[in-house]
């Protein structure tokens, strides 16, 4: 293992494989991937043999895509990519990092958030995670 893998192991406790978020979202696995080339998610390759693996916390309830605006929760709702990512990843991405950098980042506590960025997405502080983000440009 290289030591952007070991970083990745040590800040995010939970992955999921395409077929694991494919099954929590409902999409079909083609979909997922998709998701992945639109950067509406990242991932990074993992284990032996490397498989692409997605952190878990991308994901959240479909009432709480959007935690700023929270919606009532049915028994039905299906999992989904937390809303706020895509912008996020985008900024990042501006700022040159690879999808690895970026899951760093996102999972590196902050004191000044406080907790990490991906934390604050899902409480729904992405103005602050975004402006630190910017900060990276």
């Amino acid at each position: 293992m290289n030591d952007a893998s070991d970083a990745l192991d040590r800040l995010v406790d939970e992955w999921l494989t395409v077929p694991d978020v494919a099954e929590r979202t409902g999409l079909d696995a083609g979909k997922v991937r998709r998701l992945l080339q639109e950067r509406r998610l990242v991932g990074a390759r993992r284990g032996d043999p490397r498989v692409l693996s997605v952190p878990a916390a991308f994901l959240v309830p479909g009432h709480l895509a959007n935690p700023a605006q929270p919606t009532t929760p049915r028994p039905d709702d299906a999992w989904t990519v937390l809303a706020s990512l895509q912008g996020t990843l985008t900024v990042l991405a501006d700022a040159g990092f690879s999808d690895e950098d970026a899951i760093v980042w996102l999972f590196t506590p902050d004191d000044s958030l406080p907790g990490t960025p991906v934390e604050a997405l899902r409480a729904g502080r992405k103005t602050e995670v975004r402006r630190r983000a910017q900060a990276e440009l």
